[in-house]
C-alpha cells in the first residue's frame, strides 16, 4: 500500500513538472530581461514552504551569476526591509497569493520603484494583480491525498526557479570557469581552478642528477625524494631524460652489474612535461594516458622547476 501511494505522489508530482512548459509564455521573458537589467540584487521572499522554495531560488541564482538574497516576509516587515534598494528586484513566492505579510510588503517594493515577480498558483489574486511580472506555477492538485499538504506546487515553483536561473545563466553566456569561481571549495572549482603551478613540487624537492651521474648517486636522489623517479639533466641543466623505479626493475632483470653504468645509458628520453600554467585536472589526465605515475614541469629553457606526482593530484581532491 505504502509503495503505491509513493508512486502515485511521484505521477502527480512528475505531471505538474510536467505541465508547467505550457505555462510558460511571455511574462517569463519579461522576468528574464528584468533581472538581466538589474544592477542591484534580486530579493527573493516568502513564508513557510513557499519560503523554503524562494531560500533555494535564491541560491540557485546566486551560484548562476545573478546575486540574490533571501528575505523572509515576516522579518521583512519588522525592519529586515532595510536590505532592500531602490534598483533591486523582488520575487515573491507565494502558492495561494494571498498572504498578510506579503501583502505589507507590496506596497514598500512599488514606493521603491522595485519590480515585482510573483510565482504564485493564483493568478487572480491580491498579490497577482498587485505584481509587475506574473510566473504561472498552478498545479493541478497537491500530491496529499486530501489536496493541502504543499507537495505538487512546491515542486513546480522550485523547478520554475531552475528555469529562471539556467535562462539567465544562458543569457549571461555564464561558464564552467564562471561557476567554478563562485564553487572554489567544490570538486568543480578544483577542477577548473587548481592548476599544476598549485601543488607542484619545487627547488631542492626536485629530484635530479646529472647525465653523468652513476647509478648509485641516481638511485639515492631517486629514492630520496620519494617520488619514484629523478629528472635527468645534461651539463646546461637542460632536461634530457628520466628514470624511474620501473626503469630500475627492468634494468635489475637483464643487467648484472648496474653500478658500471651512468644515468644517461639507462635514462628514458623524452619524458612527459607539462606548464604549470596548465590545470591540475589536465596533469591528471596525461597520468592516466600514459599510465604514468609523475610529471615534470620545465621552464622555457628546458630547465625542471617542479614535479608533480599522482598522489599529490589525488590529494588536492581534482578528481
Amino acid at each position: 500500500m505504502s509503495l503505491e501511494k509513493a508512486k502515485e505522489v511521484i505521477r502527480k508530482e512528475a505531471k505538474a513538472v510536467s505541465d508547467l512548459e505550457k505555462k510558460l509564455n511571455s511574462e517569463f521573458e519579461k522576468a528574464v530581461k528584468t533581472i538581466l537589467h538589474c544592477t542591484g540584487r534580486v530579493i527573493v521572499t516568502g513564508i513557510g514552504k513557499s519560503g523554503i522554495i524562494g531560500k533555494k531560488i535564491a541560491a540557485t541564482l546566486t551560484s548562476t551569476g545573478t546575486p540574490a538574497i533571501f528575505l523572509h516576509s515576516t522579518e521583512a516587515i519588522h525592519g529586515d526591509l532595510g536590505i532592500v534598494r531602490r534598483n533591486d528586484v523582488a520575487i515573491v513566492v507565494t502558492k495561494s497569493g494571498d498572504t498578510d505579510e506579503l501583502e505589507l510588503l507590496l506596497p514598500v517594493f512599488k514606493r521603491w520603484g522595485v519590480p515585482i515577480i510573483t510565482f504564485t498558483g493564483q493568478l487572480n489574486s491580491s498579490i497577482a494583480e498587485k505584481s509587475d511580472i506574473l510566473i504561472d506555477c498552478s498545479v493541478e492538485e497537491e500530491a496529499c491525498p486530501n489536496n493541502l499538504v504543499p507537495s505538487s506546487s512546491t515542486t513546480a515553483t522550485l523547478v520554475m526557479g531552475d528555469a529562471l536561473a539556467i535562462a539567465l545563466l544562458e543569457e549571461r553566456n555564464f561558464s564552467p570557469e564562471d561557476f567554478a569561481l563562485l564553487h572554489p571549495g567544490g570538486n568543480l572549482g578544483k577542477k577548473l581552478l587548481l592548476k599544476v603551478n598549485d601543488i607542484m613540487h619545487t627547488g631542492s624537492q626536485i629530484p635530479i642528477v646529472n647525465e653523468q651521474a652513476g647509478m648509485k648517486e641516481t638511485i639515492l636522489e631517486m629514492t630520496s625524494k620519494r617520488f619514484g623517479a629523478t629528472t635527468i639533466v645534461n651539463d646546461k641543466d637542460e632536461l634530457v631524460g628520466i628514470f624511474t623505479d620501473g626503469d630500475l626493475r627492468r634494468l635489475v632483470e637483464k643487467t648484472d652489474d648496474i653500478f658500471k653504468l651512468k644515468a644517461n645509458q639507462v635514462m628514458s628520453i623524452n619524458p612527459k612535461v607539462i606548464d604549470g600554467e596548465e590545470l591540475a585536472a589536465t596533469a591528471l589526465n596525461l597520468i592516466e594516458f600514459f599510465n604514468i605515475t609523475c610529471l615534470i614541469i620545465t621552464d622555457k629553457e628546458r630547465k625542471p622547476m617542479g614535479i608533480v606526482h599522482l598522489h599529490d593530484l589525488l590529494k588536492s581532491g581534482v578528481v
